[in-house]
């Protein structure tokens, strides 16, 4: 038996309007993130998506994008599981700064290494890189995640754009240097169907991905 997983980055946040590195900081969604989020919901209830379970992170932004797609596909009271294995990379000494001041301030290659690289984290003593956020994530996943999936359920996660880019780096064997250039949209959902292995049998992205940041 195999099942669906579903992927969702949370909408647009306000700090990802105000172009500022946010990680384990808790800003809320904007207006356009909620849009995002219900928007999501709409088209994952058009395809008559039912969820067994949702997860999400501790952060606010994923778990009201997670609740708006609840919502929209008429489970409202779905009991959904948090937990903070799932939370965005901590981005350290960088987080609440703006993007644009980092680059002005350590140049622009630095922060690009910091951003986009596999194993570089950035500054500070809690400070994640992409290999450090899936070092907790994919644990979780193998332990929580993956065992509902292959009972045959249908699952929701609606977390963070670098803890989902761990997960796709594995579900979809890339390298550690191909998922370096992979950026995931706020509020598209990636479809997943898995083999009874656990090994990917399909993926379906509904919506564009071109306005990823």
């Amino acid at each position: 038996m195999s099942g669906t997983l579903v992927l969702v980055r949370h909408g647009q946040s306000e700090w990802n309007k105000l172009n500022l590195f946010t990680g384990w900081k808790d800003p809320d969604l904007t207006e356009q993130g909620v849009a995002e989020a219900i928007e999501a919901g709409r088209v994952l209830g058009d395809l008559g998506m039912k969820f067994d379970t949702a997860f999400t992170s501790n952060l606010i932004r994923a778990q009201k994008t997670c609740q708006h797609i609840l919502d929209g596909v008429g489970q409202s009271d779905l009991a959904t599981i948090r937990d903070e294995a799932l939370n965005e990379r901590n981005y350290g000494d960088l987080a609440g700064l703006n993007k644009d001041d980092a680059r002005a301030k350590w140049g622009e290659e630095q922060v690009h290494i910091w951003r986009r690289s596999y194993d570089t984290p950035p500054p500070g003593d809690e400070g994640e890189s992409l290999k450090d956020t899936g070092a907790r994530v994919w644990p979780y996943y193998m332990g929580e995640i993956l065992p509902c999936v292959l009972r045959g359920e249908t699952v929701l996660v609606a977390a963070h754009g670098n803890s989902l880019r761990a997960l796709v780096m594995v579900l979809d064997r890339m390298t550690s240097e191909a998922i370096t250039s992979l950026n995931l949209g706020t509020g598209i959902p990636m479809v997943y169907k898995l083999n009874a292995d656990s090994t990917v049998a399909s993926k379906q992205v509904l919506g564009d991905m071109s306005g990823a940041h």
